[in-house]
């Protein structure tokens, strides 16, 4: 064939829409089956918290017929954020409220108790609990307006747990109780010396770090030797904000381990004999923060960590420990796959383990440790075909200044992955928050309708340490675009994306992202996507749920900018800017990013000519919840990507939606 006459016809092929059917949404509407599981003591129960349309239940399965012995489940927007087998018969549950899909979990701070036969369910603590009656002067529980969670669920105790305590009001000072988990009674053991504080208990349910942090945000960590002993300052973050972040003790109880923010690098487990005062790090990794820490079976000793820098790998604190050739041997056993321990039977015979890759959502099993024996018992969304789902390859560019950037690129399985239509999709958060290696449904559908999807951790993101983190304060709309821009023009200049079929879509500071690159860079994106966004900056410090306390305010301030410096990198006031055609998503009882964000960058767009659709939902919040909803947007998602860059529409018919051209 013709050289040119080839060249030619791979330009129109490039060009033209992909045919071979639809996007089949179902699939990916349909919820996990399970998010957590955990083997009770005895291993002759499973509890495990199962998703619903705008909440998260809990359920209690009798492990030999697999039949369901209990549940537990509230209201609308209520989730089992946490639970955990306190004895071999109850369950404590930890509640949260979320106000949309992509809501940060808010704790409501109550705890509440139920038996593996389903009896016994009650609340504990919290807000709503009432008293025994004006008849009687015995009242088990206390009647106050306080959150609670759990410390330490001392398992030589069938009986008692320890919890901290936090009254309602703004930056609060909190305190342990020890707490009774049938009747609720409590006694106070131990109270902070600093606001906002969190706690940490040696092998003996002793409480001995409180790390906690005032208005100004600075954190600070106290120490003490025992009950009743008197609180040590030995750590107050500086104006660089470095912190120290205990998080458990050796099996002496003199020895302790905490994460520390390190100079440059990521962090470090660092060992601080409590005695001496000397410090020694014991494990860090070249590139990442620990993203879980891994405990010795029914204690508090830190032995190990899992870390996220590509695909995730486990590091021991001791290289020949028993953990340490157990994981060996299990991921081994898994050909290599990430395996975690979820929780094990009080003699450590029986593990349940979790496993998951990029192309697979997660596997449970149950593993006979004296006898090496894994049997499956539960896979999270067994109608994927890990086969069939697109690889997520873990990538690192270069930003302007030199920066290391890590993130991933998933091309269309089977494309060849070379000038392929492109969709950018910068994270939420955006401080702390990291993209990471792992099966993520909205990806594997955008890959589906044949886009490739790159995730970028810019400047700001977590899990590559503190200065990493930090260098993203301020930077909306700077440092931290043009981290995006960079990764979008590293993956024109690789070949890998057709530079004039490139998209933005994010959603939360996502939304933000993606509507100020269409603003930055009008000539790199065909189109913009921006779902429950923020887009008047100066609005952060007026409206929302971030500015109601006074740490909240500090942190607009330090993180975002001063109000009157921020109307400069605000999108809908820079919509003149904007050249292509833009789709706006939002839920009218957003918290976090109020709809009004939205109707303010609709009427910029209209006012500066530019086509724009809109999703509004006045019966959702911060992401969409109902299915009905969800299946509607994203059918309307693809549908406007299919008509910018080319690619797949859904197989499901188009809802009604408020269209503004």
């Amino acid at each position: 064939m013709n050289h040119n006459v080839r060249s030619v016809l791979l330009a129109l092929l490039a060009a033209a829409p992909l045919t071979g059917g639809a996007v089949d949404l179902e699939a990916y509407l349909k919820r996990d089956t399970f998010n957590e599981i955990k083997i009770s003591p005895d291993g002759d129960h499973f509890a495990a918290t199962v998703p619903l349309e705008d909440r998260t239940a809990l359920v209690i399965m009798r492990r030999s017929d697999n039949a369901v012995t209990g549940n537990f489940v509230m209201g609308r927007n209520t989730h089992v954020s946490d639970f955990d087998w306190v004895n071999e018969e109850r369950v404590l549950i930890s509640m949260a409220e979320k106000f949309g899909a992509m809501a940060q979990p808010r704790a409501t701070g109550e705890l509440y108790a139920i038996n593996a036969d389903g009896s016994g369910a009650d609340i504990l603590v919290g807000q709503r609990v009432q008293g025994a009656g004006l008849g009687t002067r015995i009242q088990p529980k206390k009647v106050e307006r306080v959150a609670a969670w759990l410390v330490d669920d001392l398992p030589t105790s069938d009986q008692t747990v320890l919890i901290g305590v936090s009254p309602f009001s703004a930056d609060p000072y909190t305190r342990v109780d020890r707490m009774d988990v049938y009747s609720g009674r409590r006694a106070q053991v131990a109270s902070a010396p600093v606001r906002n504080a969190q706690f940490v208990t040696d092998n003996a349910g002793v409480v001995r770090f409180a790390t906690g942090a005032d208005t100004d945000n600075r954190q600070r960590v106290y120490y003490r030797d025992g009950d009743g002993k008197e609180w040590k300052l030995i750590h107050t973050a500086g104006d660089d904000g470095r912190g120290q972040l205990p998080i458990g003790f050796a099996e002496d109880n003199i020895t302790a381990y905490l994460q520390v923010d390190k100079a440059s690098g990521p962090d470090a487990i660092v060992a601080l004999n409590t005695s001496t005062g000397e410090r020694v790090d014991v494990l860090q990794d070249d590139v990442a923060d620990p993203a879980r820490i891994l405990f010795r079976h029914a204690s508090n000793v830190p032995v190990g960590a899992l870390y996220v820098d590509g695909k995730p790998e486990t590091a021991f604190l001791d290289k020949d420990s028993k953990e340490s050739r157990l994981y060996r041997s299990l991921e081994a056993a898994f050909g290599g796959m990430p395996v975690v321990i979820t929780s094990q039977t009080a003699d450590g015979n029986t593990a349940l383990l979790r496993t998951w890759t990029d192309q697979s959502p997660g596997d449970f099993y149950l593993f006979d440790i004296a006898g090496k024996k894994a049997e499956h018992l539960i896979s999270q969304r067994q109608w994927f075909n890990p086969d069939e789902m697109s690889a997520k390859k873990p990538i690192v560019v270069k930003a302007r200044d030199g920066l290391d950037l890590h993130g991933y690129l998933t091309v269309p399985k089977g494309s060849g992955g070379k000038g392929v239509p492109l969709v950018v999709m910068p994270h939420g958060g955006p401080f702390g928050v990291q993209d990471m290696w792992g099966f993520e449904g909205d990806v594997q559908m955008l890959a589906d309708a044949g886009y490739a999807v790159l995730q970028l951790n810019f400047r700001g993101s977590g899990g590559y340490g503190h200065d990493f983190e930090s260098a993203g304060a301020r930077e909306w709309g700077g440092a931290m675009q043009d981290d995006l821009t960079d990764a979008t023009r590293w993956a024109i200049k690789e070949g890998i994306a057709n530079a004039d079929r490139i998209c933005i879509y994010g959603g939360s500071y996502g939304g933000y992202a993606a509507l100020m690159g269409a603003a930055k860079e009008p000539d790199l994106y065909r189109c913009a996507v921006g779902y429950v966004g923020v887009y008047d900056l100066p609005t952060m410090h007026t409206h929302g749920d971030i500015q109601e306390r006074g740490s909240g305010e500090t942190y607009l301030r330090e993180w975002i900018g001063e109000r009157d410096s921020l109307a400069a990198v605000s999108p809908n006031r820079m919509a003149d800017r904007i050249k292509v055609p833009v789709f706006l998503a939002a839920g009218g009882e957003d918290e976090r990013a109020p709809i009004a964000h939205s109707e303010m960058m609709e009427r910029a767009l209209k006012q500066a000519g530019v086509p724009v659709e809109t999703l509004y939902f006045p019966n959702e919040g911060h992401g969409f919840y109902l299915e009905k909803n969800r299946r509607e947007y994203y059918t309307r998602l693809l549908a406007f990507l299919s008509r910018h860059l080319g690619g797949r529409t859904a197989s499901t018919s188009t809802g009604s939606g408020d269209v503004a051209e």
